[in-house]
């Protein structure tokens, strides 16, 4: 008798036991390649883990350069599902690469709505622009610059701090803002002249915002950074501070408007579980989140902006390439500034 019930409770006992974990152990796996700026809080990505029936795996790939450099390495054997972070920098060479594919479900772009293209469905933007340190100006006395002209004059000698566009997201964009907004022949004429005029590159933007820009304890009061810059110190602060001690240029020639998207990969498996990955991330729920755990502006018209994101401000105008002409542009464009300004 004992015996029987011993077996019964087991047997019950491994019953419940396989309730519980089955979902778990029988979820597919929905591997996301992404930037190694996405980040999204846990408990968001845990629900989308139960709705869908999957397991994420998210795999870092570094900045979307080098997001798409791996898919175009490993597009024989794809080492993902489903892709976030080619922007519109990048999207033309990665439909030539041919290892993305069009999610048949995409909605169609509004006008004047931050675009992607290319198959690529828009999550986020900012603004890539002059970050200033303002307690550093306000203790030179020396005027903010109103044009990237007035940079190359003596006064501001030593004080533009930009990243490296061969190895930055942020520094190859700014690259091309040039170029869109002056001209590529002023661009080139103008980068020249603030190398002599004593312009510094770092490799990336942490080394440069946090290590080299003045309001973090470097030398440099100028930085290539982002409009969402001032929203993320105040934030960080903890409410030590209402105001933000960055202040952001939006000079002609000096903004470029990089949006961010999801996709699908080219001969990735698990395309339900990949295409309700990409009607995740346009979400209400990760439209809100991302504004203060990525930093970025959603996509998604409609979407409620949060607090702090009051101050960021965005741009009235900025100016733009085509991404076809980056597409068959941009390695010459790179490698004549790296002979430019680092040789």
């Amino acid at each position: 008798m004992k015996q029987r019930l011993l077996s019964l409770v087991l047997t019950t006992s491994c019953a419940m036991l396989s309730w519980f974990v089955a979902p778990y152990a029988l979820a597919e796996e929905l591997r996301v390649l992404v930037h190694n700026s996405f980040s999204l809080p846990k408990p968001l990505l845990a629900q989308f883990e139960a709705q869908a029936g999957v397991k994420l795996s998210v795999i870092k790939g570094g900045d979307s350069g080098e997001l798409l450099n791996k898919l175009i390495l490993t597009r024989a054997q794809p080492i993902a599902d489903v892709v976030f972070g080619i922007d519109n920098a990048q999207v033309a060479k990665a439909q030539a690469a041919n290892v993305i594919e069009a999610y048949a479900s995409a909605p169609p772009v509004r006008a004047g709505a931050p675009a992607v293209g290319n198959g690529v469905v828009a999550v986020d933007y900012s603004f890539v622009a002059l970050n200033y340190d303002k307690a550093a100006f306000a203790k030179s006395g020396l005027p903010l610059p109103k044009t990237l002209e007035e940079l190359t004059q003596p006064q501001y000698r030593d004080l533009l701090l930009v990243q490296n566009p061969a190895t930055s997201s942020p520094g190859h964009v700014f690259l091309l803002a040039t170029i869109a907004g002056l001209g590529e022949t002023a661009a080139f004429d103008w980068w020249a002249r603030m190398r002599a005029n004593g312009v510094k590159v770092a490799k990336g933007w942490s080394e440069a915002y946090y290590t080299e820009f003045s309001k973090n304890g470097g030398t440099r009061p100028l930085v290539v950074s982002y409009a969402t810059s001032p929203a993320a110190e105040v934030f960080y602060s903890k409410e030590k501070i209402t105001e933000s001690p960055t202040g952001v240029l939006f000079l002609k020639g000096g903004v470029f408007r990089q949006v961010e998207g999801v996709a699908l990969i080219k001969g990735g498996g698990q395309h339900e579980a990949a295409a309700r990955f990409i009607e995740f991330m346009r979400s209400p729920a990760v439209q809100e989140a991302l504004q203060t755990s990525m930093w970025m502006f959603p996509a998604e018209p409609g979407t409620a902006r949060a607090e702090v994101m009051r101050h960021a401000v965005e741009p009235a105008s900025f100016d733009s390439l085509s991404s076809e002409t980056i597409a068959e542009k941009d390695a010459d464009w790179v490698s004549r500034w790296t002979k430019m300004v680092l040789k």
